[in-house]
């Protein structure tokens, strides 16, 4: 029989290629990896840890608004999963999925949404300004270049800045001393339109110059 990774990495996987630049394999990839290393802090089945990362931005091939909710309805019509879960599993995974989202008003139902929410944080200051813009560029290309920054600058004031609606929620993550030094960045002017500016023409380069030398002179060697 198929292992549950093989079956996500044939299945499961290739659905992110069809996403905005923000959220393809890589994404789920590296979502996986931190929910993994979070979960090592508690008593939880890894298999579930590992599947939830997998699925939990899938509901995009249904739009950007209710997708966490598409997830979970996903998840949970998935016979599939049914050869190595039990109901009573996948109920906790479809759930966990539905309150990955940071902008919900509501906090994560067990460890493992709080697992997959925290690790689908990514609060590095390059990764979070690099993927602001390329949002921008794929969902709005009728924008213009200043239109873009105002774009970019409103999305980082209303989710990182102080008061944003971003929430943590495993106190063993490295994300609250990342968030911090976004948060400094953000209320830099000077760094925050440079930052911009270095993004915005390596994505149009044909040849960008590599994001760990670009973006030292932003954040310097330690969050790199």
């Amino acid at each position: 029989m198929i292992t549950l990774q093989a079956y996500i990495e044939s299945a499961i996987f290739p659905r992110y290629k069809g996403f905005d630049p923000a959220h393809r394999t890589d994404h789920a990839l590296q979502v996986i990896a931190e929910s993994l290393k979070l979960a090592k802090h508690y008593v939880v089945d890894k298999r579930m840890v590992y599947t939830i990362a997998a699925y939990h931005d899938i509901g995009l091939c249904e739009g950007r608004e209710h997708h966490h909710l598409v997830s979970g309805r996903l998840v949970r019509e998935d016979e599939n999963l049914r050869k190595w879960f039990t109901e009573e599993e996948i109920e906790v995974m479809a759930q966990a999925v539905e309150d990955h989202r940071a902008s919900l008003d509501h906090a994560p139902r067990s460890i493992y949404g709080r697992i997959v929410a925290e690790a689908d944080r990514l609060i590095d200051p390059m990764t979070v300004l690099l993927r602001t813009v390329q949002y921008g560029l794929s969902h709005y290309p009728e924008l213009d270049k200043e239109e873009h920054y105002q774009r970019y600058c409103e999305h980082l004031q209303e989710k990182y800045a102080e008061g944003g609606y971003l929430k943590l929620w495993i106190p063993e993550s490295d994300n609250a001393a990342r968030l911090a030094e976004l948060r400094a960045l953000i209320a830099d002017e000077v760094r925050k339109r440079a930052a911009f500016e270095q993004i915005y023409q390596s994505l149009y380069s044909s040849s960008p110059v590599s994001h760990s030398s670009s973006f030292s002179l932003f954040f310097g060697k330690a969050s790199l």
